[in-house]
């Protein structure tokens, strides 16, 4: 009997959640045949089986939770050694961090017996409770808050997939990244009608990072290192019914308008279909979030580590502005711009955005 557990997935991910089996106990199955589809924070991803071989156990159910390197299932014959495959093949250092919360208990409020009693009757977690009494005391009427709160809400879910990943890198954002903003609006009144919005910011964006290539950087906090990169290979925030997927259009500044449509369309479809390769969500150097598109005008924006920038564009509307020195009506679009202060002075993330405001501004 020989074991086959779950590979390494890639981007410091330490577990995933089983989507569906394909396979079953007694099943004869061959080398690269897939065995089982789990679900990462970013897609869904099926595992192939590393040998040939006869399924004497398979190990979880759907919506089971996986950490990386448990048993996914056991062969019975003609199973070779596990040598760990890794699903999905990294490029040279295109690994994040590991998503994780941030370590260190807080100190518990205190409790008397007869308040504890209170919460078990009622069924609440004491640790979901405000304290409002002295010192940081639970009290009665703590509990019976909590409770009346929950009575009225719908029942408890744990998040899985996409949405508990999230939780846990922005945990981890927070925890590592000094995140600063600046903002500003481009006047775009005199564009061509029918300019492909997303296709501008993305030349915009190359231009800026050719201006100020701090901002298209990784940054390895651990070993104090900024890593500039020669090339833009920019994520793409996709807003899907799951959750925020995060496609990366390679290498962008080299590319004609026409082959970044096509880029990003398939990359957008991919992404909603969840059926995206991992490789593709991976090694971003900086990240456009365009969330104008479903309402808002400027943003604090998450950086998700190593990245060191990440660019905001908000609804673009008309108001008043200076046009040659007269006032008048202009279309304009609201831009924003995160940057992790450790690493990207003030300097820095001004003449990119200024950068970006020029580029945006052309008419073509």
């Amino acid at each position: 009997m020989r074991q086959f557990t779950l590979p390494d997935l890639g981007e410091g991910l330490e577990e995933a959640e089983i989507v569906s089996w394909y396979v079953g106990e007694g099943d004869h199955v061959v080398t690269d045949q897939p065995l089982v589809s789990v679900e990462t924070d970013k897609a869904v991803v099926e595992i192939p089986s590393p040998s040939s071989g006869r399924i004497a156990r398979v190990f979880g159910a759907k919506g089971d939770i996986v950490k990386v390197g448990a048993p996914l299932v056991e062969f019975a014959e003609g199973a070779e050694q596990d040598t760990g495959t890794i699903v999905g093949e990294l490029g040279g250092g295109e690994h994040l961090p590991a998503a994780g919360m941030p370590s260190g208990p807080p100190t518990a409020p205190r409790v008397f017996p007869a308040v504890r009693a209170l919460a078990r009757k009622l069924d609440v977690d004491l640790e979901s409770v405000e304290p409002t009494g002295p010192g940081g005391t639970i009290t009665r009427a703590d509990v019976e808050r909590a409770a009346k709160s929950l009575s009225q809400a719908g029942d408890a879910e744990p998040l899985r997939g996409m949405r508990r990943a999230m939780a846990q890198r922005m945990a981890t954002a927070h925890a590592q990244v000094v995140p600063a903003t600046v903002t500003d609006e481009a006047d775009i009144d005199d564009w061509p009608t029918g300019e492909d919005v997303t296709i501008r910011l993305v030349r915009a964006i190359a231009a800026a990072c050719t201006t100020e290539p701090a901002l298209n950087a990784w940054y390895n906090a651990g070993a104090g290192e900024r890593r500039l990169m020669a090339r833009v290979d920019l994520g793409i925030a996709v807003d899907t019914e799951g959750g925020l997927i995060v496609p990366v259009l390679r290498n962008v500044a080299a590319r004609s308008v026409s082959d970044l449509r096509v880029g990003l369309d398939r990359l957008r479809a991919d992404a909603m279909a969840r059926s995206i390769p991992p490789e593709e969500l991976r090694g971003a150097t900086i990240t456009l979030s365009n969330f104008g598109m479903i309402g808002g005008r400027f943003a604090n924006l998450i950086i998700v580590p190593p990245q060191t920038a990440i660019i905001g564009a908000g609804r673009i509307s008309p108001g008043v502005v200076a046009h040659r020195g007269q006032p008048a009506v202009r279309r304009t679009l609201p831009l924003s711009l995160t940057f992790d202060h450790r690493v990207v002075t003030g300097g820095e993330a001004a003449r990119f955005l200024v950068a970006l405001k020029s580029d945006l501004e052309q008419m073509s």
